[in-house]
């Protein structure tokens, strides 16, 4: 249990919505990269896998946090809407909106824990900086070349 002044069910509550948010993306991605079919195919998927492995990384490193905690890892899954919308633009505008609740829910938990509990602070801080990252990323694959 944390000796810090935080709330911890508060605490544990946003890490467990961090939890099924990036547990949602382990499925979304992995469905989108047995979608993408066309030229860049290869080079897609492999992007789009490493994103799936990546989110499953993010669902364990907060699952651990709720157990350092002292709580219990959510068995949920955040929303999986499927739009049937396969074309690789408005994958990546999913991927967007998916990737912005993730960003939302680690600034939340930035909120909770600043100033009262240094490891949880810099885990969110690095979270964020590191969906941030992946934001601008997507947006880049968005964008015409050119723009």
């Amino acid at each position: 249990m944390s000796n810090s002044g935080i709330d911890n069910n508060a605490v544990i509550k946003v890490l467990n919505n961090i939890l099924e948010t990036e547990l949602a993306g382990v499925v979304r991605y992995t469905h989108y990269s047995l979608m993408i079919f066309g030229y860049n195919r290869i080079p897609i998927i492999s992007w789009m896998r490493s994103q799936a492995s990546e989110s499953l990384d993010h669902a364990t490193q907060a699952g651990e946090l709720i157990t350092h905690l002292g709580g219990h890892p959510s068995l949920g899954i955040g929303p999986l809407l499927e739009t049937h919308q396969h074309d690789i633009g408005d994958i990546m505008k999913e991927s967007l909106e998916h990737e912005a609740l993730a960003l939302a829910e680690y600034h939340i938990l930035l909120d909770l824990v600043n100033g009262q509990d240094v490891m949880l602070e810099e885990y969110a801080r690095r979270m964020i900086s590191l969906e941030e990252m992946h934001l601008g990323e997507v947006r880049k694959m968005l964008r015409k070349p050119g723009d």
